[in-house]
């Protein structure tokens, strides 16, 4: 009898163990939630954007090269050519009746015409 009470109790050692063993896994999964059952978003996720987002961004200042080039064509330059832009001026230069010539342009916005 002594025999049959050693195995009965280390049966129940073994099956104790096994269940403690599959317990503590299984408990480490759990989540409890109170709520919606998720964490709150972090506090820059409802702001809105800024208020220019939408708005194409803002024209180049200055004058553009392309401009200085087609108005001294107007100006009865041929072969124009952009050959300096500076934060003050643009300078074209190319060909009049004269021969070669150059002409000056400020470097804002519609480019007038500093010097020809």
């Amino acid at each position: 009898m002594m025999q049959f009470l050693a195995k009965a109790g280390l049966a129940t050692l073994l099956a104790a163990g096994t269940v403690a063993g599959a317990a503590a896994p299984a408990s480490a999964q759990v989540d409890v939630y109170i709520g919606s059952g998720r964490p709150p978003p972090p506090p820059s996720y409802y702001r809105p954007p800024p208020p220019d987002y939408d708005r194409p961004r803002p024209r180049a200042r200055g004058c553009d090269p392309r401009l200085a080039e087609d108005i001294a064509r107007d100006y009865g330059f041929r072969r124009a050519r952009v050959v300096d832009v500076t934060p003050r001026r643009v300078i074209v230069e190319g060909w009049t009746r004269r021969g070669a010539d150059e002409i000056s342009f400020g470097n804002i916005r519609g480019c007038p015409v500093l010097r020809r």
